[in-house]
């Protein structure tokens, strides 16, 4: 007798749902029962639910769900029924607590369904928040933010090394490294990110940048002329500190301000990080740079050259 494949969310939830052929039902099976027929002969079977019956994951790391989304997803419900079932444990007499399938369950009340297909799993606290932290990571919407902020509550909430989480995750210790770099970048550039208004290549770009100021200036240039990331690679590059002159970012106390807000205007102006050189009997120098011969030209149109 053939049996059907699993329902599985990716190697690391599977791992932890300790799913196998043994407790999946083969196509022959009959249709699944109620868990109020035999509640202790449904554990590791699909079964159907009561959805009033069913509570939310108090561990869901995701708040906000698309209700365009949800809308689609419950006509289609309505259309093909459920395709995969959700999971979720036994939380007492009749009632259950959800593991995974958040938008599923929603978007099954927003079709009028009483009941739900579910599989029921034993679970403790810390393994229904690290099955709902995987799910939520091996979601393909999600963005590198929440990405991160999850793999940092798995690292902090379930005691996990970097390496042990990458085994959950299914990704290399680099790529996680990565993400949870992003989580040490200012809360604006965090929301862009979030936002989808610059991309993980430029988060990547614009956190070698060790100055806050030219960092955020760096990231302003990104929104307001929609630079791409090799650019910004090279407005970086620009504002890190010479071997030649490892300081240059650094100037009288009490003058640097002033030159700093004159930097920050030219710079803003002429859409490059512009370089100040300021001698103690007050010459000095202006430097700006280009990215390519077509900057150059735009630079020279704004100064009537």
């Amino acid at each position: 007798m053939s049996k059907e494949r699993k329902f599985g969310l990716g190697r690391g939830l599977s791992a932890l749902l300790n799913d196998s052929d043994e407790v999946m039902p083969s196509r022959n099976n009959s249709t699944p029962s109620s868990i109020t027929d035999n509640p202790s002969a449904a554990l590791g079977a699909i079964s159907h639910i009561k959805i009033n019956q069913i509570q939310v994951n108090p561990f869901q790391p995701r708040f906000e769900f698309n209700e365009e989304m949800l809308g689609e997803l419950a006509q289609s419900i309505k259309t093909q029924g459920l395709i995969q079932p959700i999971t979720v444990r036994q939380f007492g007499h009749n009632s259950y607590q959800l593991i995974s399938g958040e938008r599923r369950l929603r978007a099954s009340k927003i079709a009028g369904l009483t009941e739900i297909a579910a599989y029921i799993r034993t679970a403790d606290d810390q393994q229904m928040l690290e099955m709902a932290l995987i799910e939520n990571i091996q979601r393909e919407n999600l963005n590198a933010i929440e990405v991160a902020l999850s793999f940092q509550r798995m690292i902090d909430e379930c005691s996990l090394k970097q390496e042990e989480l990458g085994e959950r995750v299914s990704k290399n210790r680099s790529t996680v490294t990565n993400y949870l770099r992003l989580l040490k970048l200012p809360p604006v550039i965090q929301a862009s990110i979030r936002d989808s208004k610059i991309t993980m290549g430029h988060a990547r770009a614009l956190i070698s940048v060790e100055d806050l100021a030219t960092q955020l200036f760096i990231h302003k240039q990104i929104l307001d002329k929609d630079l791409s990331v090799r650019k910004v690679e090279e407005l970086v590059r620009l504002a890190k500190p010479t071997e030649n002159n490892p300081t240059q970012n650094k100037k009288n106390d009490a003058i640097s301000f002033q030159y700093q807000k004159i930097e920050d205007d030219l710079s803003s102006k002429f859409a490059t990080r512009i370089k100040m050189k300021v001698q103690s009997n007050g010459k000095g120098s202006i430097e700006i740079p280009f990215l390519s011969n077509d900057d150059l030209t735009r630079i020279l149109e704004m100064l009537d050259w």
